[in-house]
């Protein structure tokens, strides 16, 4: 806890390092988070499809930011972070470009069966 996905269009220039970084200090600063504890995953989308529009026009591009805590947080604590989170896509997401962002977040209790666990693992070279 907490659980962070960050689904995004490829073709975006976003600085996901920064982001999780700044991310991860307001999640300690609002939600009392560990910081050992954030974990966010970066889903990049090869295609974003908009309407009826043609995806390969690249008009539109999306993020969408969802944040799963574990249950007890007040929902004034969920809109700050929620609201948090779009003014990071701002700083960290660059507005130099003709397409239109599509930016969104979510933030929501972890369902009563969440379990973890924790091991060593090998991580292969990219």
């Amino acid at each position: 806890m907490p659980q962070i996905t960050v689904d995004h269009s490829k073709a975006i220039h976003f600085d996901r390092e920064g982001f999780a970084h700044d991310l991860h200090t307001a999640l300690v600063e609002i939600a009392a988070a560990k910081p050992e504890a954030c974990k966010t995953q970066f889903r990049a989308s090869e295609v974003t499809a908009y309407g009826y529009e043609d995806p390969l026009d690249q008009g539109h591009a999306v993020v969408h930011v969802m944040i799963g805590l574990l249950a007890g947080r007040t929902e004034e604590t969920k809109e700050k972070l929620t609201e948090t989170v779009l003014e990071l896509l701002k700083k960290h997401v660059a507005d130099d470009g003709p397409a239109v962002l599509h930016a969104s977040a979510e933030v929501r209790d972890l369902d009563p069966s969440y379990r973890k666990f924790e091991r060593q693992t090998v991580l292969r070279r990219q």
